[in-house]
């Protein structure tokens, strides 16, 4: 027969127990809450008007390469709308890349987003820039985020 000393010890363990199992699944709750706010921020964005427009503009160019794009557009770094949408929708999928990078976001959030679309218009520019100022990393995250999107979606053609 257990003594009152080993049963408050049992009722204290238990209590301990029940603490942190209620502990956790908060904990895993408020991290749920947490990326479907940030999904739903990053989503809001994207289909904002600042966003669109920038993004409308870049897949209405046209260019057959770096080169190209230059002749008709103007250099990657002067201040023409064009240039400026090119950042800005660069910049965005930059910043999504490097939250997935960091397993920040998963792919749910980014299958809402035409990441492919968007970097095969943009590929050519970017390669063209890279080699310009011999930076072979910059927009790296940008095109890890096709890439992983590719390999963990390849039935998806049109994002």
């Amino acid at each position: 027969m257990l003594d009152i000393p080993s049963i408050s010890a049992v009722v204290a363990a238990v209590g301990v127990l029940v603490g942190v199992a209620f502990t956790y699944l908060e904990v895993r709750n408020l991290t749920r809450q947490r990326q479907t706010d940030l999904t739903m921020r990053l989503h809001s964005t994207w289909i904002s008007e600042e966003m669109l427009k920038p993004f409308l503009r870049i897949m209405n160019l046209e260019f057959k390469d770096y080169s190209d794009f230059e002749k008709r557009y103007g250099s990657f770094l002067s201040e023409n709308p064009e240039q400026i949408a090119l950042t800005a929708v660069i910049n965005h999928f930059e910043a999504v890349g490097y939250l997935m990078q960091r397993g920040m976001i998963d792919t749910g959030l980014v299958d809402l987003m035409p990441v492919s679309i968007a970097w095969k218009k943009i590929k050519p520019i970017v390669e063209g820039f890279r080699e310009q100022v011999q930076s072979p990393r910059l927009y790296e995250t940008f095109e890890y985020l096709h890439n992983e999107m590719k390999r963990r979606r390849p039935e998806t053609t049109l994002h």
